[in-house]
């Protein structure tokens, strides 16, 4: 597999197929090839080709939140005592299932996480009990979401 440093060429013919699988992952490589005007073997030894580029990892079914009852996603800055503190911090926010994302960041914060809680109280009790409790975490700065605008991936 090669390194996600590498830029991978593609032409017209997979940007094709990349868009309709980004569209709908289930859509049917034959009702993909009868678009696209070649054969569903073509469009499975191209869909291996890229995969084994690494520019595709597999599909996945995406799940709503708000069915299940959680309704509040926030944003949280966490600063950190010592920049050695970052690897111990996110193994303890690896074990927070609320955390969906962890990024290390420029600027103020050591790391920028993204959480998913049922609701303000349950956010509360995630900051108090499980984040602000991890060794190396100065404070937090949390930035709740009123609304999610723009939910996309990158353009092919």
């Amino acid at each position: 597999m090669k390194s996600t440093e590498e830029n991978i060429k593609i032409d017209g013919i997979d940007k094709k197929i990349l868009r309709f699988l980004m569209d709908d992952a289930r859509k049917p490589i034959l009702e993909i090839a009868r678009h696209i005007g070649i054969s569903g073997a073509a469009i499975h030894q191209r869909l291996r080709k890229l995969e084994a580029s690494g520019l595709i990892a597999g599909s996945k079914f995406i799940v709503n939140p708000k069915v299940l009852g959680y309704t509040t996603m926030a944003y949280i800055g966490i600063y950190l005592d010592k920049a050695m503190s970052n690897p111990l911090a996110v193994k303890e926010l690896e074990k927070i299932p609320e955390v969906l994302e962890c990024h290390y960041t420029t600027g103020n914060w050591s790391i920028l996480i993204k959480v998913l809680c049922r609701d303000n109280e349950h956010l509360m009790n995630v900051l108090n009990r499980d984040i602000q409790q991890i060794e190396g975490v100065s404070r937090t700065e949390t930035f709740i979401s009123l609304n999610q605008q723009i939910d996309r991936q990158i353009t092919i």
